[in-house]
């Protein structure tokens, strides 16, 4: 039998890689992260059931992550909110651009 460090040892592992990470999304055996267009998310999980919209100014960036001084863009911000279901955790994607920048938990769907 395994020693208890062992044991402990792998049960983390195992939970470590069989969890996503929590600024992910799982729909159905796929994970939206941030980075994914706006597309992957409807095509796997579907259309939300609420979207807000709005825009926002941000610095501007030129390649390789260098702010342009006194530079800003407008960005178009989208939050879009999920509910699966009385079981599981509502979420709330928000797109930049297009683009998934972040996941948020919410409580219970219903």
């Amino acid at each position: 039998m395994p020693s208890k460090r062992l044991r402990v040892t792998l049960a983390a592992l195992l939970l470590i890689t069989a969890a996503a990470p929590a600024y992910a999304f799982r729909c159905g055996s796929r994970i939206i992260t941030r980075g994914d267009h706006a597309d992957k998310i409807l095509r796997y999980c579907g259309e939300p059931v609420a979207v807000q919209t709005w825009l926002k100014q941000r610095p501007y960036f030129m390649g390789s992550g260098i702010v342009v001084p006194g530079a800003t863009e407008e960005v178009v911000v989208e939050e879009w909110t999920y509910n699966l279901g009385p079981r599981q955790l509502m979420r709330v994607v928000l797109l930049e651009n297009g683009y998934v920048e972040e996941v948020k938990l919410l409580g219970y769907g219903y």
